[in-house]
C-alpha cells in the first residue's frame, strides 16, 4: 500500500500466472503510449506536460504521485465529461483491482490538496464520479 501511494504503478503477488504478468505489462505499455500521444494539456491555470511528466499550476511545479498524475490526465482527457469511479479504477488501477472504490476518492482529495486553489476545478458528481470543470 505504501508503494502504491508513493507512485508505484502496479504489483503482482506470488504466485502469479504468466498470462497475468504479460497482461499487466501490456496494460502499462498501453497507458504509456496513450500518455505520450498528448503533448501539453492546459486547463485554466493547470498545465500538464506529458513528455516531461510535469504538472504546473500558475507556473509553479507540483509534485504528484503516479496515480494522482494519472487521475489528472484522465480528467483532462475527458474534457468535462463525468468519469465514474469504476471507469477511473479500471483505467488507472487496472481491471482486476480488488480494492475499495473509495480509493479514487482518497486520491482525488490528495490531488486537490496538491493543486491548491486550482484543485477546485475537479468537481464531484454526487453518487457517480468526477469531472473537470467548474
Amino acid at each position: 500500500v505504501k508503494c502504491l501511494d508513493q507512485g508505484a504503478d502496479d504489483y503482482i503477488s506470488k504466485p502469479f500466472g504468466l498470462m497475468e504478468f504479460i497482461s499487466r505489462i501490456r496494460a502499462v505499455l498501453r497507458r504509456a503510449q496513450k500518455q505520450s500521444a498528448q503533448a501539453v494539456q492546459t486547463f485554466r491555470e493547470i498545465q500538464m506536460d506529458a513528455a516531461a511528466r510535469r504538472v504546473t499550476v500558475d507556473g509553479k511545479e507540483v509534485e504528484l504521485a503516479y496515480k494522482e498524475y494519472e487521475l489528472l490526465c484522465a480528467l483532462l482527457e475527458a474534457d468535462g465529461r463525468v468519469l465514474t469511479r469504476d471507469t477511473l479504477l479500471s483505467t488507472i488501477w487496472g481491471y482486476d483491482f480488488d480494492g475499495d472504490p473509495r480509493t479514487v476518492d482518497v486520491h482525488i482529495r490528495r490531488l486537490r490538496q496538491k493543486l491548491g486553489e486550482a484543485g477546485s476545478c475537479i468537481e464531484t458528481v454526487k453518487g457517480i464520479g468526477y469531472k473537470i470543470g467548474g
